[in-house]
């Protein structure tokens, strides 16, 4: 029988308020659900938000290309304002992977400067895209999913749309691929910021197992660290041939706005020299041509163009001083196994337990997967042609440095963790 007396008042229904109406979530939200035929106000419609935030989105990437190109065009006699306009399509098309089909042959060489730039950006519409539709904090893979798809699909036509007008100028480019490219780098982009906005990416980490968390956050920053000092080294070695690079751009004698032109447009590719850098430490190296190979162990490379970013070439293999560039893949998944196996301490001293060897082991096991996935993509996102010559190939092989960061990273973080974990006896201090 009920407990409850006739002369005691009911509680209303879940999802149902006290004067009878549907309150939209179970216990008596007082959040109530939308009348039938009520407007929602302050809500804009899909389209019109994911077509202006798309938009906005390709405005802020493709304007600092117009400028970089504009200012190496521009300071020549035959260069014009359509001209630099046009390149600037170009570079944009190239900056998010469509390659260009030139005289000289393909050029697909991406500067990952501008592809961040670009990511960046959509993120930022996703963002924008779910709140404008309201959708900010419901937790619904299906408007997160929806957002995304409607900004990958504004910007999926304004892609096409730049590879037709870019191939007015001369440049042959393939609409339909343009598009789809667009349109999948817009959509994956956009859904980070969808996802956080409406919660979903929170609530996927929520459900993820503690373990698998664990391992992807310690992979993820021991991919960063290796990847910090690959910028570190990249950077010492073109400082230390900064006479030759200062030769180089001295050599295309376009004046001084030429001269920044190049010197940003070098700086756009920085991200490039970064990862080749990290894979050089790694140990598979990359190529600057067909039949090539720069790697600790050898040096082999031919003529090449007179590009400042490739003054910091090493002139041969590493000498015994050299060899401790190899220690450092492996001290950055160390430092990130000892980041995990701190945390997990800390952890387990605020609960008075201790850290048991799978909890460490099983995620330092697994950071080194996720290392090298995070790495091999970036290999490929940084090679490409530079023409159809002996350039043809530049950049390194992407399964080989996936590879070694795998191996290399999930032990160093393997001995990071059980050292870090044997020194605090599984327990960490007070």
């Amino acid at each position: 029988m009920s407990s409850v007396t006739p002369d005691q008042p009911r509680r209303p229904a879940a999802g149902v308020g006290a004067d009878g109406r549907p309150t939209g979530r179970s216990g008596g939200s007082r959040v109530p659900a939308p009348r039938a035929g009520e407007t929602r106000r302050g809500r804009a419609p899909l389209a019109v938000a994911a077509g202006v935030a798309a938009t906005g989105a390709a405005l802020t990437s493709y304007l600092p290309v117009v400028l970089v190109l504009g200012l190496v065009q521009l300071s020549e006699e035959a260069g014009s304002v359509s001209g630099a306009l046009r390149a600037g399509l170009a570079g944009w098309l190239l900056g998010h992977g469509v390659p260009l089909d030139t005289d000289a042959g393909p050029f697909g060489l991406a500067p990952l400067a501008l592809a961040v730039l670009a990511v960046w950006r959509l993120i930022r519409a996703g963002v924008h895209t779910s709140r404008a539709i309201g959708a900010r904090g419901r937790r619904s893979p299906r408007q997160a999913l929806t957002a995304a798809g409607a900004v990958g699909v504004g910007y999926g036509l304004l892609g096409t749309l730049a590879a037709v007008l870019t191939g007015l100028g001369g440049s042959a480019v393939s609409p339909v691929r343009a598009g789809v490219t667009f349109a999948l780098f817009g959509a994956l982009a956009a859904l980070a910021g969808a996802a956080r906005t409406t919660g979903v990416a929170g609530l996927l980490v929520d459900r993820a197992p503690p373990r698998l968390r664990n391992g992807v956050r310690t992979g993820l920053v021991a991919g960063l660290l290796l990847l910090g000092a690959g910028a570190g080294a990249a950077g010492l070695a073109i400082a230390t041939g900064g006479g030759d690079a200062a030769d180089m751009i001295g050599a295309y004698h376009t004046g001084v706005t030429g001269q920044a032109g190049i010197t940003l447009l070098s700086l756009a590719y920085a991200p490039n020299a970064t990862v080749w850098s990290a894979s050089y430490l790694l140990g598979p190296g990359f190529a600057v041509g067909i039949d090539t190979a720069v790697r600790t162990s050898e040096v082999s490379v031919g003529a090449l163009p007179a590009v400042p970013l490739l003054a910091g070439l090493p002139s041969g293999p590493v000498d015994d001083v050299g060899a401790g560039l190899l220690a450092i893949p492996v001290l950055a998944g160390m430092a990130a196994g000892c980041l995990l196996a701190r945390r997990l301490l800390r952890l387990a001293a605020q609960d008075r337990a201790e850290v048991t060897w799978p909890a460490l082991l099983v995620p330092a096991a697994l950071a080194g997967p996720v290392a090298g996935l995070l790495l091999g993509a970036l290999a490929a996102a940084s090679g490409g042609p530079l023409g159809g010559g002996r350039l043809a190939e530049i950049g390194p092989v992407s399964w080989q440095v996936a590879g070694a960061a795998t191996a290399v990273i999930g032990v160093g973080a393997l001995l990071g963790a059980a050292a870090t974990r044997s020194l605090g006896k599984g327990r960490a201090p007070s």
